[in-house]
């Protein structure tokens, strides 16, 4: 027998198996199929690939969130009281869900500002960098070691030989091509900097597909910012010869201990120091001045692989199904599992004007294919589609009914569902969700309508079969 012969023998026995574990998993039946068809067709890659970002160890292995959730929760409880909270009696089963997900409390009191470009969130995130005078936290995907990269570091080096308290968080994949120097360089002047799931052998197969997606910045405990801009010059200047839109929230008032909350999660995630003390929850202006009191709730929820179910995404399905007039939502990344899919068409059909918008062109190309035949699916169902032309829309929002809003890290994708960690703030506000509809109508009207595009809506016979082969592995991305 030949050694070709040997070698294709134990490749189709270790496929087999590798597949007999992929159903033993009892994943969701289309994931399941997209792995076993990925194994069997090519028995060698397929394996080594469902190695790295395939195994399911995620629930086993790491820290357990729900019990440091609810100890943080207690020692926030010992420094946050709320007086008057009124809930909206309509968002109500929203905010219980979330309370009982995920332990996210309602803050009221809080002033938002809307940041569309990179122009806008970082002169004001410098700004209030500089005005620090107890602590600085920052969890970030991706902190670029480029010229806006520096700028930010320079910044946070510059108060920390002030004596502010300094804490970053990057994901350790997000900043792969960042060299060690830069974050050392932080950590020489007094900074703590940490990487989120560092992977390096053996132990690299079961940590890389799982990455903190989320970020927070929270600054001496009463201004933070939420949303979807990473600390990249790309938000500035653009990338591939086009501009990046995206959105981000500055928040001041009493959910800024919500973002507090999820940071210092995240610290013990990666530190294992419990922090909770008085002066990371401090009295917020809202509580001592009269004037800018107000009853604009927010609760910022996280999700990720360690927690029992997908809290973000259960309440976009409670959102979506309860819209009744108009939903409108945004995101860069169109690849949404049965739940969410099913919900939109459902909407949709019953006469809710919902509208998707995403960009004409996106930064990953496979990604884009697969997304092609789900937005023309939600087309058909009535679903108003529409492509952003004026760059790489990065942004995620959702609104409805001019009554509920949210905006965040999570992407309408398989990724963001089940594999990254993930953070949101669900706002309860009306004057908040006229603001955030006004910036997806501009968007909107730097779009072309899906159907306005025959070669998208009635493409070729190779065309769809290729949207379809995509879509197929859509699951794994």
């Amino acid at each position: 027998m030949s050694w070709n012969v040997i070698f294709v023998i134990v490749s189709q026995l270790i496929a087999i198996l590798a597949i007999i574990h992929v159903v033993l998993d009892n994943r969701q039946p289309a994931k399941t199929l997209a792995w076993a068809l990925v194994i069997w067709f090519v028995p060698v890659a397929g394996v080594v690939f469902y190695l790295f970002f395939g195994i399911n160890t995620r629930k086993e292995r790491y820290v357990s969130e729900r019990s440091m959730n609810q100890l943080t929760k207690r020692s926030m409880l010992e420094f946050v009281e709320q007086q008057n909270l009124r809930l909206p009696e309509k968002q109500k089963p929203l905010i219980d869900l979330f309370i009982n997900q995920n332990l996210a409390l309602p803050f009221k009191d809080n002033k938002v500002d809307i940041y569309t470009d990179g122009y806008q969130f970082f002169p004001a995130l410098l700004q209030e960098i500089s005005k620090a005078r107890s602590h600085i936290h920052v969890d970030m995907y991706i902190f670029a070691d480029d010229a806006l990269g520096t700028l930010i570091a320079d910044a946070l080096i510059a108060k920390a030989r002030e004596g502010v308290e300094i804490r970053v968080i990057y994901d350790d994949v997000g900043c792969w091509n960042v060299k060690r120097q830069f974050f050392e360089r932080m950590r020489e002047e007094g900074i703590e900097v940490v990487a989120f799931m560092p992977v390096h052998f053996p132990s690299f197969t079961s940590k890389v597909n799982y990455r903190n997606h989320r970020k927070i910045i929270v600054v001496d405990g009463l201004v933070g910012f939420i949303g979807g801009m990473n600390f990249a010059l790309r938000y500035v200047k653009g990338s591939k010869g086009q501009p990046w839109r995206d959105t981000m929230l500055k928040v001041t008032g009493g959910a800024v201990n919500a973002l507090q909350r999820a940071f210092l999660v995240d610290w013990y995630f990666v530190d294992r120091t419990l922090l909770s003390d008085r002066k990371f929850y401090p009295q917020h202006a809202s509580e001592a001045d009269e004037q800018i009191a107000n009853n604009c709730l927010i609760q910022v929820v996280t999700s990720g692989p360690v927690t029992p179910y997908p809290e973000i995404m259960q309440g976009f399905v409670r959102i979506i199904t309860g819209a009744r007039r108009y939903l409108y939502l945004e995101t860069p990344y169109f690849l949404p599992n049965d739940p969410v899919l099913f919900a939109l068409k459902t909407v949709a059909l019953a006469g809710v004007d919902v509208r998707v918008l995403c960009p004409r062109h996106s930064d990953a190309r496979f990604v884009e294919w697969a997304s092609r035949s789900y937005l023309r699916e939600v087309a058909e169902a009535g679903v108003k589609v529409s492509l952003y032309q004026s760059g790489f829309l990065h942004s995620k929002v959702m609104v409805c009914d001019d009554a509920v809003s949210t905006c965040g890290s999570t992407n309408l994708d398989f990724r963001s569902f089940e594999n990254n960690f993930e953070a949101n703030a669900f706002f309860y506000d009306e004057g908040v969700a006229l603001r955030m509809k006004k910036v997806f109508l501009d968007d909107e009207r730097q779009s072309v309508a899906l159907t306005d595009l025959p070669e998208r809506m009635r493409a070729s016979f190779f065309i769809r079969l290729w949207e379809s082969i995509t879509r197929l592995m859509a699951p794994l991305f």
